[in-house]
């Protein structure tokens, strides 16, 4: 009989080209849908939650994969971490109904983006933060944030070159905050675009510099286009920090 298996993991994207199988790259799925054939015993398709660029880390992604075997699943997580890389770490897995699929079942996101605000580099953000030296005023920055929440058309914050049939999307929350050198973005959403959050972090950024004024977001969402919008932040801030669904 078989079995439709959801795994929750967490991982490190430094060393990763995301998440999706790219040829010749080296991607969180293709790593993971090689440690669990070898405990399973047969080759497996797994569909993960969504894309992850080059870079960019998960702390709750899920995945699901059908099987034939019957390794219970409290044994599931230990015995593909003894066949994963550090970086990659199983924490929980579940028998799932069989229609329950790890994309087209989840109904919101969360995702942080941290900006290590500092006049000097921290290596221990290396990796983990987008360093920007220049001081940025979270308060306006806040204040530029509360336009982005609601339903509206973010092709405006679209990478050139997605393919969907719509660009519209709701954000539930976005809001940002400061503790101490570093800056933390947080964006609650349906579903992004291709960069979105990266693109929503780089405009917020520029309305911090004073760049872009805060009362100027909204028109940059009406108005559709790419290039009133602010630079696509860095990948190594961004971080996959939650997922929800419906059952």
């Amino acid at each position: 009989m078989e079995r439709n298996l959801k795994l929750i993991l967490r991982y490190d994207g430094s060393s990763y080209h995301g998440w999706q199988m790219q040829k010749n790259l080296a991607t969180v799925q293709e790593t993971m849908e090689k440690a669990i054939a070898m405990v399973v015993g047969h080759s497996v398709h797994v569909t993960g939650c969504g894309r992850t660029d080059a870079g960019v880390h998960a702390k709750c992604y899920v995945a699901n994969f059908r099987t034939s075997s019957t390794i219970p699943v409290d044994r599931l997580p230990y015995a593909l971490n003894t066949h994963l890389p550090p970086d990659i770490v199983v924490t929980k897995a579940f028998d799932v109904h069989d229609g329950f699929n790890a994309i087209g079942s989840c109904v919101r996101k969360e995702y942080t983006y941290l900006i290590y605000n500092s006049r000097l580099k921290d290596p221990f953000y290396v990796n983990r933060a987008w360093f920007y030296p220049k001081h940025l005023d979270e308060k306006i920055m806040q204040a530029a944030a509360d336009q982005f929440v609601g339903t509206h058309d973010f092709a405006a914050f679209c990478a050139a070159g997605a393919q969907v049939s719509t660009t519209v999307r709701t954000i539930f929350d976005c809001h940002v905050e400061r503790v101490g050198e570093s800056v933390r973005m947080y964006v609650t959403g349906d579903g992004f675009l291709y960069n979105m959050v990266r693109i929503i972090a780089g405009t917020l950024m520029a309305v911090g510099l004073g760049k872009i004024e805060p009362s100027a977001v909204a028109g940059i969402i009406a108005g559709c286009d790419r290039t009133k919008a602010g630079q696509t932040a860095e990948p190594q801030g961004l971080t996959l920090v939650e997922i929800f669904y419906s059952v």
